[in-house]
């Protein structure tokens, strides 16, 4: 597998007119190395691949990064690697601009400037070089984030479990938390958000440590980490029997997220797959309550292309994972939002979350 992504980076080299590609993105760097630490530089081009790291993790390379020669850094190293550019006389390097800091970039160029002048690369941008492989997920990082989804689900089925008016939200976040890792998370993909009556209306909200109070809805949104590939999930639940506004509000999310997930299909643009949702919400009157996109690829990264979003130019197609996550949120009032993670798969969109929503008829998540 690992093999089969270096050659897709270097088939690329030439419709990035470069001649080697300067790796710096951390997950980027994982994707076609499988190294896992936390430091290191890659350097690959048609003819080798150079992996540079500090002492802590020459180790590491060696197991997990076979296919790379490791290129010995001393101290700890920051993301910039002189090292690399031995043997680099001529050649077009291209770089991630997306994730070089003009601090980092001007180091990488001062070390250019060092090499006599025969000797110099040429370091010009190469922007998604490898963003746009990662954009169609191989059946091993299907299978991470189907186990990573899978534990969101029961994460998330847990805190409905003990959830109960007087529990704080970052108690429920803590709960969360300490479910998903004992049963084999590597890590959250975020920072758990637990917002309780009118704090639902912020999209990012963070756990207070206020007292979830009964007959209030509760916006839980939660991530995983598994193997490195990361899960995403909103549930809005409510702790005794929902009112009318809150019925009426909570079945147009449903419905603008149920339309959005039965309705996108391949070649639509992320723009017009947000649409759908939009427009379901818009046409019920709370168009000004829904600011954000419908959705974002999650992969390695937890937000990562495509984009669904009202501007955006993303293609959908197979193998790429994203989430449908419409909302409403009205200030001083609270929100709803429901969000999926989904496969194209066939031309459609199809559900990997599993996790029960509210049942309004019975008023409770079931």
């Amino acid at each position: 597998m690992r093999q089969a992504r270096l050659d897709q980076v270097r088939a690329r080299l030439e419709s990035l007119e470069v001649d080697a590609l300067l790796v710096t993105n951390p997950s980027n760097r994982r994707w076609v190395s499988g190294f896992t630490g936390s430091a290191g530089v890659i350097l690959i081009s048609r003819d080798n691949a150079r992996f540079a790291t500090d002492s802590r993790y020459w180790e590491q390379v060696g197991l997990q990064s076979p296919q790379f020669e490791l290129v010995p850094v001393a101290g700890a190293t920051t993301g910039v690697a002189p090292e690399l550019l031995e043997d680099t006389a001529g050649m077009t390097i291209g770089y991630e601009p997306s994730h070089l800091t003009m601090a980092a970039y001007g180091q990488w160029t001062t070390a250019v400037s060092a090499l006599p002048e025969a000797a110099r690369p040429n370091l010009v941008p190469a922007a998604n070089a490898i963003e746009a492989l990662r954009l169609i997920k191989d059946a091993d990082e299907l299978d991470a984030l189907t186990r990573a989804v899978k534990l969101g689900d029961e994460g998330m089925i847990h805190a409905i479990s003990v959830v109960e008016p007087g529990m704080t939200e970052r108690q429920l976040a803590w709960e969360i938390q300490r479910y998903v890792m004992e049963h084999g998370a590597d890590d959250l993909s975020f920072n758990t958000i637990v917002a309780g009556g009118d704090w639902g209306s912020a999209p990012h909200a963070y756990p207070r440590n206020v007292a979830i109070q009964a007959d209030t809805g509760v916006v839980i949104d939660m991530g995983v980490i598994v193997d490195g590939y990361c899960s995403d999930l909103t549930r809005t639940l409510f702790l005794g029997e929902p009112d009318d506004h809150f019925k009426r509000v909570y079945d147009i999310v449903l419905t603008a997220q149920t339309m959005a997930e039965e309705r996108i299909e391949s070649g639509m643009t992320g723009a017009q797959a947000h649409a759908i949702a939009a427009t379901v919400i818009a046409e019920a009157g709370f168009g000004e309550y829904f600011g954000h996109g419908l959705g974002h690829g999650v992969g390695l990264d937890v937000h990562e292309a495509p984009r669904l979003a009202p501007a955006s130019e993303s293609i959908m197609e197979d193998g790429q994972i994203f989430t449908v996550e419409p909302g409403i949120y009205i200030p001083g009032w609270g929100g709803v939002r429901i969000e999926d993670q989904c496969v194209m798969q066939s031309g459609r969109a199809r559900s990997l979350s599993a996790a029960p929503k509210l049942d309004l008829e019975i008023g409770v998540t079931a």
